[in-house]
């Protein structure tokens, strides 16, 4: 089975890229996950949106991520949630909040899948996150997180 990639899968390759699988890999797991679409002539032409829109979110080698991580590093990010008396949190804060609250302060745009946690924060504090912009780049970034 012929497919186009919409995200990264680990062994496979990049979003954009045309790769040949199983068809029970491709028709049971990758395309009802959303990580891939069937190849056709007509989905040919989305190759190149999938790749433009990589390309702005990327990391631009080495230099472009030690930028990043020097811009990410002077950032004060804080998250606000609802927390009991004791300081829980009513659910928690995930790599998917911490992105958002990272574009919030001013920061760059990045991936949730790049982002390190050690679980699920349930409470309140500071937190260290790591954000690995590049295999040799590693941002650490404190994530406050404070009640609303």
């Amino acid at each position: 089975m012929k497919i186009i990639l919409t995200q990264d899968v680990d062994n496979l390759g990049a979003p954009g890229d045309v790769v040949e699988v199983k068809d029970g890999y491709g028709r049971n797991y990758l395309v009802p996950r959303g990580f891939a679409i069937a190849w056709t002539k007509g989905g040919e032409k989305q190759i190149d949106q999938i790749k433009r829109a990589r390309g702005a979110r990327e990391i631009r080698g080495r230099e472009h991520a030690d930028e990043v991580r020097e811009q990410l590093e002077a950032l004060t990010v804080t998250f606000t949630a609802k927390a009991g008396e004791q300081g829980r949190l009513f659910g928690s804060v995930t790599a998917a909040d911490v992105a958002d609250s990272i574009k919030a302060a001013g920061g760059p745009l990045i991936e949730k899948r790049s982002i390190e946690m050690e679980g699920h924060i349930k409470l309140l504090g500071d937190y260290p996150v790591r954000v690995t912009l590049h295999p040799d780049v590693i941002a650490t970034v404190t994530l406050h997180v404070v009640s609303v």
